[in-house]
């Protein structure tokens, strides 16, 4: 039996990408937004998307990357000319498929030398696949002159946090704490059992 149903995972993309929307991105008026070709990281961005909107009053742009295509991305995202590129790998696509994807685009923005801030999802994180495209030189040496910033879950305490990737000259990097968003009983139980199988116990006080 699957720790969270489909519905549900799509329940938990709805709600993770308002928080994104709604409070990450609630500093910027122009946004892009890049996701691999699947429903969970579709819903996940149109949730953001939508919550961008309706916070900001700001402009987005959705693009789909699939193998081979991430330059003809990267060319798209350079003509919208965003402050900010939301990258949403993740959801029912292998990893090792959507690592690949990741490390694609990165190099395909990197080749454009967008002066852009990178914002990185949860899931792709976790699948390391930051560490994974820090290995190429293109990608170490473009993000290390880009704020990067990737968003990730205290599960024990029910926060959404986004931090701030400081990359090193090596490829290694340290992340910092910018801001925590405590999230609804919902989100933290779905968080919880789709990441780490744990149904959260909640007693009234």
């Amino acid at each position: 039996m699957p720790k969270t149903t489909y519905s549900e995972e799509i329940a938990l993309r709805a709600l993770t990408g308002r928080v994104v929307g709604h409070e990450m991105l609630r500093e910027y008026s122009r946004v892009a937004f890049v996701s691999v070709k699947n429903t969970i990281c579709l819903a996940i961005s149109a949730a953001a998307e939508a919550s961008f909107v309706d916070r900001t009053s700001g402009r987005f742009a959705h693009f789909v990357v699939e193998k081979g295509a991430a330059s003809e991305v990267a060319e798209g995202v350079a003509a919208f000319e965003p402050e900010a590129v939301v990258l949403m790998f993740g959801g029912e696509t292998p990893i090792e498929e959507t690592k690949e994807l990741f490390v694609e685009t990165l190099r395909a923005l990197a080749k454009q030398d967008l002066p852009i801030d990178i914002v990185v999802h949860v899931r792709i994180f976790a699948a390391k696949g930051l560490e994974q495209a820090l290995q190429d030189a293109t990608i170490r040496d473009y993000l290390g002159t880009q704020i990067v910033l990737v968003y990730t879950a205290d599960l024990d305490r029910g926060v959404l946090v986004l931090n701030e990737a400081e990359i090193d000259e090596e490829g290694g990097y340290e992340l910092d704490v910018l801001e925590e968003y405590p999230v609804t009983v919902e989100h933290a139980d779905l968080l919880n059992r789709s990441l780490r199988d744990k149904k959260v116990a909640w007693v009234d006080a």
